[in-house]
């Protein structure tokens, strides 16, 4: 009984969604790569919807398999504790499944930029939308190449 109680803890841990990384703070400091300034030509908001679940998702599914095939196994004798293990494994892993498509959905709001930057070249970025700076066609903007990415910002 104490191995079973040992197993269903551990693997409770596996069921556990992941934290996520913070997003990109404005008031950071960061080391710029380069800086290149252009002209916003065309603006579009677009969303992005994002399923959050966990990236070893393979492993919370056999877990709940394994779960319930030793609940299932307490049950019946002879050819009954066979089918009562794969009955509990199939019922664990579709449980497992269950539990990992009922993730959360979170909604990303983006703003999508195409500038025409001073070579008369395009670039086109997209980035979380930021109700502080609404970009408009014609604004003046500075790109801002991070090691990491990039950020499209207005020039005042």
């Amino acid at each position: 009984m104490k191995a079973i109680i040992l197993i269903v803890s551990s693997l409770l841990g596996f069921v556990t969604a992941p934290a996520w990384a913070a997003p990109y703070e404005r008031n950071t400091a960061r080391p710029v790569d380069q800086v290149v300034f252009g002209q916003v030509d065309t603006v579009r908001n677009i969303t992005q919807r994002q399923i959050v679940e966990s990236e070893h998702s393979g492993w919370k599914t056999l877990g709940g398999a394994v779960l319930g095939g030793l609940l299932g196994n307490q049950f019946g004798g002879g050819h009954g504790r066979e089918i009562a293990t794969a009955v509990g494994a199939l019922a664990g892993a579709a449980a497992a499944q269950h539990y990992q498509s009922g993730g959360s959905v979170v909604e990303n709001k983006l703003v999508e930029l195409l500038i025409r930057n001073e070579q008369d070249g395009l670039i086109n970025v997209i980035q979380d939308y930021d109700p502080a700076m609404v970009f408009a066609s014609g604004d003046k903007v500075r790109i801002l190449y991070f090691s990491d990415g990039v950020r499209v910002d207005k020039t005042y």
